[in-house]
């Protein structure tokens, strides 16, 4: 009888604990960040744009906050993702430009990052898709063993990415750290400063490419899917991708990843290769938009988000998903290639009312289309709140009880009152990183700093933001950024140099 009395008590006593955790589960939500690349503010029709249709991510909108006043740190990849990934502005540390597609790691592994901060909460985690952050100790890798460190060693339990960008060799996939179909008998071999191996390059055979290279942008080195690119690479035919399939493959990884998690909480950060160039979007979207091909691979990402949430409701945890979608940067239409990108815009505005775009100190170059969804937590709203993609990591750290050293994402702040719609008020200030000058932020007021920059990028016909003179803005009467009041205002420009001075050179 006391046998069977023990055995019941432990028996009760598993169940409780079971309960309880399946209760701690239950109020942790997972989390998805959407990031997709080379997306203006301008570019989906839930911001506006009137020459493009995105239902789906239409429909998140709807259905969560959608932010007007949201941001990257920075207007160009790799600084504007180590930021959301690390708290930390990028122009603190050297080497956070864009990054050549044999970089190693600039993601500190000594310290907090978003996915590490879900790891110790108990979450599984993951990346598809994009990385651009570098890979290994070293610039010269052996592409034929491991590569480490990696995702996998900032906290990321999975990833499956491409190393950098789609026009960057090595058009490999990497998953946990390892080339998917390597062959050691053909070994990946990678060069960024001279020509290596005997595959055709664009320079030299033009008329092997299916999309022709714009001139002076450096898309003319090894061929790869009839696509010249930048950098050289010889080897591992077998693992090169198409980019037809790359992005089906990446959105197949991300719902794998959902499906063998749902049982657990989990953070998954899947970063969309489009509408970066190269342009070539699967099959069933070409010529869908009236916009050429960067038109048609804006509606291949708006079909992957739908997929994603049909992915959630599929396995019954679309309520206790958080889901945010936002870009890396702002848009650029020239960037590489011949692909009617400019000739077929068709009136479409991809910067929306704002001025600049990728590269840019001016606003089309960090505002972004930003949206987040928590059925039933975060409100149905439109929200102009000052936030930004650095504040990732302070926030959730918040939301999961998580405390982050003092010395780690310094620059993180905790905004999931605004991100939840529960305020209004967001930062009082933000730094803006464009390719030659910072700016500040500070509530209706933006300086942008003298620097000695052209003031247009030929290359890409963008406006940069570059001049020899300060720079002041009333982004509330003035959104567009046309009406330089520096000189009108020398002391607001002065208080916003001291504070712009006191961000910059604070401890690291």
């Amino acid at each position: 009888m006391k046998k069977n009395l023990i055995i019941i008590i432990l028996v009760l006593g598993c169940f409780l604990t079971g309960a309880a955790q399946n209760k701690r589960t239950a109020q942790r939500p997972n989390v998805i960040i959407i990031n997709a690349d080379d997306l203006g503010y301008g570019d989906l029709s839930c911001y506006g744009a009137t020459k493009i249709q995105t239902p789906n991510v239409d429909r998140l909108a709807a259905d969560g906050i959608r932010f007007t006043n949201a941001h990257s740190t920075s207007a160009t990849c790799t600084p504007s993702r180590y930021a959301l990934l690390t708290g930390r502005y990028p122009w603190r540390r050297e080497g956070t430009h864009i990054l050549p597609g044999d970089a190693a790691l600039i993601i500190p592994t000594d310290r907090t990052t978003l996915p590490l901060l879900f790891e110790k909460a108990g979450y599984q985690t993951g990346l598809v898709g994009k990385w651009h952050l570098g890979l290994g100790n070293t610039v010269e890798k052996n592409w034929n063993a491991p590569i480490k460190p990696g995702p996998n060693e900032v906290g990321f339990g999975y990833s499956f990415i491409f190393p950098a960008t789609a026009d960057r060799v090595p058009t490999i996939f990497v998953e946990n750290g390892k080339v998917v179909a390597a062959d050691a008998a053909d070994p990946i071999m990678v060069d960024y400063k001279k020509k290596i191996g005997n595959d055709p390059t664009g320079r030299e055979h033009p008329e092997l490419l299916k999309m022709q290279s714009s001139p002076g942008q450096g898309h003319d080195n090894t061929i790869v899917n009839g696509i010249g690119r930048i950098g050289w690479m010889s080897g591992g035919y077998k693992a090169r991708w198409t980019d037809e399939e790359m992005p089906l493959t990446f959105l197949e990884k991300a719902k794998q990843f959902i499906n063998e998690n749902k049982a657990r909480p989990f953070f998954l950060y899947y970063t969309l290769t489009e509408p970066h160039v190269p342009r070539m979007p699967s099959t069933m979207f070409k010529g869908k938009s009236g916009l050429g091909y960067r038109g048609d691979a804006i509606l291949q990402l708006d079909w992957a988000v739908g997929q994603i949430m049909k992915e959630l409701e599929l396995q019954g945890i679309a309520q206790n998903t958080i889901v945010i979608f936002t870009s890396d940067n702002g848009p650029v239409l020239d960037d590489g290639y011949q692909d009617e990108a400019v000739t077929k815009l068709n009136g479409h505005t991809p910067w929306g009312i704002y001025r600049g775009g990728k590269y840019s100190s001016f606003e089309a170059g960090t505002r972004l289309p930003f949206i987040i969804k928590w059925p039933g937590k975060a409100q149905r709203m439109i929200s102009g709140a000052l936030v930004s993609q650095i504040d990732f990591l302070a926030s959730f750290g918040a939301l999961l009880n998580q405390s982050i050293p003092k010395s780690d994402a310094q620059d993180s702040e905790d905004l999931l009152n605004a991100f939840l719609g529960k305020t209004k008020t967001g930062r009082k200030v933000l730094v803006e990183q464009g390719v030659n000058s910072l700016a500040l932020v500070q509530g209706n007021w933006k300086y942008i700093e003298p620097n000695a920059g052209a003031p247009l990028s030929r290359l890409v016909n963008i406006e940069t933001g570059n001049s020899p003179d300060p720079q002041l803005y009333d982004l509330a009467a003035d959104p567009s950024e046309r009406n330089n009041l520096a000189a009108k205002h020398p002391e607001k420009v002065k208080a916003m140099v001291a504070a712009l001075e006191e961000i910059r050179n604070k401890k690291k």
